[in-house]
């Protein structure tokens, strides 16, 4: 079972989210979080596989947030992939400089 944390501050694209991953044979939702720190606590306690994780948040964005999680020695193995409506390559570029499995636009 591969477990998902799903991390936006939008309300309405966590539910699609949660609710295609839920649909889905053998993945789980390991929980939803709204902010880059709300993100980095939740990636701490879940534990998850993967992380889904918007860029552009309010407070600690998704860059900065996934920088602390994948330097997290407590975290070994998980792997995030970073959600974005917007098409800059330097944010393509910023992802993966901080250790993002993967871009999503």
């Amino acid at each position: 079972m591969i477990s998902v944390l799903i991390v936006d501050d939008q309300d309405l694209v966590r539910l699609g989210l949660r609710t295609l991953i839920d649909s889905e044979e053998g993945m789980t939702c390991a929980g939803e979080a709204a902010d880059g720190l709300a993100a980095i606590e939740l990636a701490r306690s879940a534990r998850p596989d993967v992380i889904l994780m918007d860029i552009r948040m309010p407070g600690i964005d998704g860059l900065e947030a996934t920088r602390r999680i994948l330097a997290d020695p407590d975290l070994p193995g998980t792997r995030v992939l970073v959600l974005t409506t917007f098409e800059l390559d330097q944010y393509v570029f910023d992802a993966l400089r901080h250790g993002a499995s993967g871009f999503l636009l």
